[in-house]
């Protein structure tokens, strides 16, 4: 039922983020970027960009990790789609957009890793770069996230980019808040 919650949650956030053009970090602000770019269906591109990143799950988090991550992607890839099939937003800025989206991710990421689960990709490439070469995990993602931002100036409006830019500040903000190494034992 967690994994359910946190996809749902997190799908919503990803819907309204798309719905003005938004961006966030990691793999899905690529799935943006690829929509964005090529007109291909977001829910997609997103699955499939996850799909290498699996190999390194097993071998880095486990096999339970791993296999409620790709459900996670699964749900999220359908849950975006079926969010957008039953709503229409006729009008949202973008600021509040990426505002609440950034929330809704934020506190979707709280109850996947309170379940030892992930939206996958670089989350788990950033922890193997941790613990391969030592380098902070949150410094490594944060150099990711700012590329995928600062790419999204090719293919969306500045004033969306710094939305997303907002969307990304406030959902980092609800984990450093809320998350905790080590706190959860589920």
């Amino acid at each position: 039922m967690a994994l359910l919650v946190g996809a749902t949650a997190l799908s919503f956030g990803l819907m309204l983020l798309k719905d003005v053009g938004g961006v966030s970090g990691g793999l899905a602000g690529i799935a943006f970027l690829i929509t964005y770019s090529t007109g291909w269906s977001f829910s997609i591109v997103f699955f499939l960009i996850n799909l290498p990143f699996y190999v390194l799950a097993v071998v880095r988090m486990g096999w339970v990790f791993t296999l409620k991550t790709f459900t996670v992607v699964g749900l999220i890839s359908v849950l975006t789609e079926a969010h957008a099939a039953n709503i229409t937003i006729t009008f949202i800025t973008p600021f509040y957009a990426c505002a609440m989206g950034g929330m809704f991710m934020g506190l979707a990421f709280i109850v996947l890793f309170r379940h030892r689960a992930s939206a996958g990709g670089l989350g788990i490439f950033v922890l193997f770069v941790q613990e391969r070469f030592g380098l902070s995990a949150g410094l490594v993602q944060l150099c990711f996230d700012a590329v995928i931002v600062l790419a999204a100036l090719l293919v969306v409006d500045a004033q969306v980019v710094l939305a997303s830019v907002l969307g990304v500040v406030v959902l980092n903000v609800i984990l450093a808040m809320n998350h905790r190494p080590g706190r959860y034992l589920a």
